[in-house]
């Protein structure tokens, strides 16, 4: 079977379509299952994510988070390296964002503390994915067990960090200082306000444009680069990419600082832009659900974006069905999520071979 004659918008478009369409189906088989009507909760579930200004808001707030580990899985997987480290690169990297306010939000304005925020959650973001990628490469270590275990030596180091060191003196809750507002990331809200467009009032920050900046960055990076190729010849074949000279564990240990970096982008939105101050947990499966985000995106920026459009919708949209519905609790909101990324991910190619064999048989008629 030949790739090349099966149109590009097939595996791009149709089969993430069908893949989607059948995790609904399953899902209103679930929600019917229960007594519920799955026309009525897909209603709810829509006009939750896109219904109003703030639903909007929400939506595209949560898709920041996923865009930036989709990106962070994309750019690991396109060396293939499957990097699961993405939660605990995350977490890291929102350490690096709430030091870097709490230094200096008592005598920095906010265009010095940005970037200088943007810098550590990548810097910090990229050495916690450091060590598993001098593993894999130098050692041999596979990316996949050494990156899950970092991200329990992360959950823990941020407790000990959090409750030794940076919790705010006479309180009982985990959590730093709250950052002078100096620190805060605006609200696009905000921003767009005075000139007259009203998009609700939502977590929606500037780090969704930041998520952007960084599509750009890695469709440039791996597709309009020396570099960008060699990381794509090495996930294509790493022996090809070995015989034609290729630093292999050069460009895996590079492939997984950016990728660490990008997931360490998280603490932008959550600690900078929502939360403003240093606290456990904040992450909140981003890491993992990027897994999903990428795949479904076909680890491409574009993709991705869609495809993280579509998650927040799913958080923001479930929230609302959970509220409209309460027969329809959290948790299983949280098995349509599962279900959906099954057949976009586990599942994808349950009916790839058939399209494809059917278009190639059109083709050759």
């Amino acid at each position: 079977m030949s790739d090349a004659k099966v149109p590009a918008w097939v595996n791009i478009a149709l089969i993430p379509f069908l893949n989607i369409l059948l995790a609904f189906i399953v899902s209103g088989l679930v929600i019917l299952a229960i007594g519920e009507n799955p026309i009525e909760a897909a209603g709810y579930l829509v006009y939750g994510a896109f219904g109003y200004d703030e639903g909007i808001g929400y939506t595209l707030y949560y898709a920041t988070n996923l865009i930036f580990t989709g990106l962070a899985v994309s750019v690991a997987f396109k060396g293939g390296l499957f990097n699961i480290g993405g939660e605990g690169q995350a977490y890291i990297g929102g350490l690096g964002v709430g030091l870097v306010c709490l230094a200096l939000d008592h005598t920095m304005p906010l265009y010095v503390i940005a970037p200088l925020a943007i810098i550590g959650a990548a810097v910090f973001g990229a050495a916690w994915a450091y060590i598993p990628a001098y593993l894999q490469a130098r050692r041999g270590s596979h990316i996949v067990i050494t990156t899950i275990m970092f991200n329990f030596i992360a959950s823990s180091l941020m407790v000990y960090l959090i409750v030794n060191w940076l919790k705010e003196d006479g309180r009982m809750a985990p959590n730093s200082r709250t950052f002078e507002e100096n620190a805060w990331l605006p609200y696009l809200h905000e921003l767009l306000s005075p000139l007259g467009i009203d998009i609700g009032d939502s977590p929606l920050n500037m780090a969704f444009l930041v998520a952007l900046v960084c599509c750009v960055f890695v469709w440039g990076l791996i597709w309009h680069t020396r570099w960008g190729y060699q990381l794509r010849t090495l996930g294509t074949n790493p022996t090809a990419a070995r015989y034609a000279g290729i630093d292999t564990a050069k460009v895996t240990i590079w492939a997984m600082l950016i990728s660490g970096g990008l997931a360490g982008f998280v603490g932008i939105n959550e600690i900078m832009g929502v939360n403003h101050n240093l606290l456990l947990n904040f992450t909140a499966g981003y890491g993992f659900a990027g897994i999903a985000v990428s795949l479904m995106g076909r680890n491409h920026p574009i993709g991705i974006v869609l495809a993280a459009i579509l998650f927040g919708a799913l958080y923001q949209g479930g929230a609302e069905l959970a509220f409209e519905i309460p027969t329809i609790t959290p948790e299983i909101v949280v098995v349509i999520q599962g279900l959906v990324i099954l057949f976009s991910g586990a599942l994808e190619h349950m009916f790839k071979d058939r399209i494809e064999g059917f278009f190639i048989r059109r083709a050759v008629a």
